[in-house]
């Protein structure tokens, strides 16, 4: 599985996430898709997002899939967090190409991005989001249908534990339907 890192970079959380996903028994890669602009500023970290473009990102997610076939790897998941739900969703559109089997995308911005997915995918959004309008999440739910969730009482970030914004009740739904989804679609490796 490739897990996408949020806008802040590589966290403790993300690492954690990858800890909890390989106890369920997947192959883990999480890579660093800042590492372009010197990885995560704590000032900045705008920059290191504004300065990445959807060549990169399809060039990063490449080697990081590849990197999964070398270790055994026969179907290949993505999901992702802000920034990573976004590059999930990405994968997801572009994953004839790149070998995706099926992406779960947590709050992601991409409303000006909708297109056909490629492979299986689970779209989860935050009902009160700071940072994606109502508008935006209704646009994807519109086009995407039934592949989309959203957590009515809950803010950005509902999923991040140690974060103001984590709620357990929605965390502890959001990560048996990413458990349950790509158990059934991703062979162990």
């Amino acid at each position: 599985m490739v897990l996408a890192h949020e806008g802040l970079g590589l966290t403790t959380q993300i690492l954690r996430f990858a800890e909890r996903l390989a106890e369920e028994g997947f192959t883990v890669v999480a890579p660093d898709f800042f590492f372009r602009t010197g990885g995560p500023r704590d000032e900045d970290w705008w920059t290191s997002i504004n300065e990445m473009t959807n060549d990169e990102v399809r060039d990063d997610l490449r080697h990081a899939i590849a990197a999964l076939r070398g270790l055994g790897a026969t179907s290949i998941g993505i999901t992702g967090f802000c920034l990573g739900g976004r590059i999930s969703y990405c994968g997801a559109k572009w994953a004839g190409d790149l070998g995706l089997s099926a992406a779960v995308s947590f709050y992601g911005d991409y409303a000006t991005e909708i297109d056909e997915l490629q492979c299986p995918a689970v779209l989860l959004f935050a009902g009160k989001d700071e940072y994606i309008s109502r508008e935006s999440v209704e646009a994807v739910r519109e086009y995407h249908g039934d592949i989309v969730h959203v957590y009515p009482d809950n803010g950005h970030a509902f999923m991040r534990d140690g974060d103001p914004s984590f709620e357990p009740v929605a965390a502890a739904d959001a990560w048996a339907r990413l458990t349950h989804f790509f158990g059934e679609r991703l062979a162990p490796a």
